[in-house]
């Protein structure tokens, strides 16, 4: 595995997100919200970075990705 600490921290916003995950838009807001049954407290929080823009910190969105694989293939 990559050494998250030597990489430089990069915003990417959500159609990368989209892209990158493989989720819509509204299934990574369930995972976003507490509220919706299909709520992840795991999946990378939103970064605010304008009065109506977010992103996420790539390395975060990477890392919560490279957990899924290793997750479905030790259940």
């Amino acid at each position: 595995m990559h050494d998250r600490e030597s990489k430089p921290k990069r915003l990417i916003r959500l159609p990368t997100v989209i892209e990158r995950v493989g989720l819509k838009k509204g299934a990574i807001e369930d995972r976003l919200n507490p509220a919706s049954p299909r709520y992840d407290e795991t999946f990378p929080k939103k970064v605010k970075i304008g009065k109506n823009s977010v992103a996420w910190l790539e390395e975060e969105v990477d890392f919560w990705i490279e957990c899924q694989v290793e997750r479905s293939r030790t259940n």
